[in-house]
């Protein structure tokens, strides 16, 4: 299975914050671009995440504790962990959550 993020359609999650998702079986993988002041609210879902910075930094909340992450930083967030991001900068990550995140097909 081969795929381009520039062929996948864009998906807006909040204001500010958009991605594009790759769906293996067992996993999601998002190409996720975040404009400088938006903000990811604070939220849970049952799926394992990682966090990857490919550019901008990004200030990350998870369980109560934040973290500014910068280009190459990567964070691993557990299920059930509540967690969101405020961009200080665009920024642009790639996501991986496992399982398969069926509600961004």
């Amino acid at each position: 299975m081969t795929s381009k993020f520039l062929d996948i359609p864009s998906k807006e999650l909040v204001k500010g914050v958009t991605g594009k998702y790759f769906h293996a079986e067992t996993f999601t993988v998002g190409y996720v671009t975040i404009e400088a002041g938006a903000t990811m609210p604070l939220h849970s879902h049952i799926h394992e995440q990682t966090t990857h910075v490919v550019s901008g930094k990004l200030e990350m909340t998870v369980d109560g504790k934040s973290s500014i992450l910068e280009k190459g930083s990567i964070i691993c967030i557990p299920s059930n962990a509540i967690h969101g991001a405020k961009a200080l900068t665009c920024c642009e990550v790639i996501d991986t959550f496992c399982p398969i995140r069926e509600d961004y097909k």
